[in-house]
């Protein structure tokens, strides 16, 4: 196997959150056949190592257990995510705003990542190069808005850019060798998505998506601490 992420040792670890959804399914079990890891963790509701981004005290333990393992975790990617149910859709205008959905917004979106921030970053490391991607996405960035509507998943992942952007910067502090991302993983065929794939669109496979976003992240380096790029490794301003 050819480990495009060459700066990172075989003997570390690799931890994707939201593992059980089709992009983060797809980038772990990609991980897991294409990258040489002594250890890939996938994290979710569903995994034996349980988070629950509704629970703070689940993502509290699951961080002690890494901590105690001493895992050298080098790479985290935050896959999870929430755009709609069987209950909410997203609003066309601000007259559909449901506090109900904006809140399962934002603690899907930009609280349960911001918590995973907070008690995970006593696991990574100090001195060593490390890389932590969060999947946002474009609909998030302000400056790009040009149609509205959305408003909860758009304000949601804004805020999880600007958490990102904190992050990088609070990592920098501690370690010159971090790199702390988002990245929009354009449009993707999964449950998340499928009912928005309109005709036109650039619609992957998750497969694809997740080779596309694990190339973006075997091509970064210290420069692009803090930054928004898309899957094609183009910048986008926030």
């Amino acid at each position: 196997m050819l480990n495009n992420l060459n700066f990172l040792p075989e003997n570390s670890s690799a931890i994707v959150m939201g593992a059980n959804g089709g992009i983060g399914k797809a980038i772990l079990k990609t991980i897991k056949s294409k990258y040489k890891f002594k250890n890939v963790f996938g994290l979710s509701r569903k995994s034996e190592i349980y988070i629950n981004y509704y629970s703070e005290e689940s993502i509290k333990k699951a961080a002690e257990y890494f901590l105690s393992e001493s895992l050298n975790i080098r790479l985290i990617i935050n896959c999870a995510g929430y755009l709609y149910d069987k209950e909410f859709l997203p609003e066309k205008s601000i007259k559909d705003i449901d506090i109900n959905y904006m809140q399962k917004s934002f603690y899907m979106n930009s609280i349960g990542p911001a918590l995973f921030m907070k008690y995970f970053f006593p696991v990574l490391p100090r001195d060593n190069k490390f890389i932590f991607a969060n999947l946002s996405a474009k609909v998030g960035s302000i400056s790009d808005n040009k149609l509205g509507g959305w408003l909860s998943y758009r304000s949601s992942k804004a805020a999880l850019n600007q958490l990102v952007k904190c992050m990088s910067i609070e990592l920098y502090r501690r370690n010159k060798n971090s790199i702390c991302v988002a990245i929009h993983p354009g449009t993707v065929d999964t449950n998340l998505s499928k009912p928005f794939n309109k005709k036109g669109l650039n619609v992957r496979t998750p497969d694809v998506a997740a080779n596309e976003i694990l190339s973006v992240i075997s091509s970064l380096n210290t420069t692009h601490n803090g930054k928004f790029l898309d899957y094609k490794f183009k910048e986008i301003t926030f």
